[in-house]
């Protein structure tokens, strides 16, 4: 186990601008979480363990029901995405790739 004096959680004095949920002005001060864009957030080392620790608790309590664990792909076709309307609402944030 790391020293908390070792550990690396940034605090900020001042909440963000932008904020106005309690929640991300907590989670961003405490430095749980950095805000790297428009609704996309980095955890830091603090709120990686939280989410580590809900992770784990989830995947025991669905072991005790016998369900199974699958991965999915990160990358989808854009067909897909037509097909439900929400290709061309997601703009920037949508990672898209050129088929050469």
């Amino acid at each position: 186990m790391m020293r908390f004096t070792k550990f690396y959680a940034p605090s900020l004095k001042e909440a963000p601008k932008d904020a106005s949920l309690p929640s991300h002005i907590f989670l961003t001060r405490a430095g749980f979480v950095e805000q790297i864009g428009s609704g996309l957030y980095n955890f830091l080392p603090l709120g990686k363990r939280v989410l580590d620790k809900i992770k784990n608790i989830v995947k025991e309590e669905m072991d005790k029901a016998g369900a199974q664990e699958v991965n999915l792909s990160f990358i989808t076709p854009a067909s897909l995405w037509q097909e439900s309307g929400r290709y061309n609402v997601f703009g920037k944030e949508l990672l898209r790739f050129k088929d050469r």
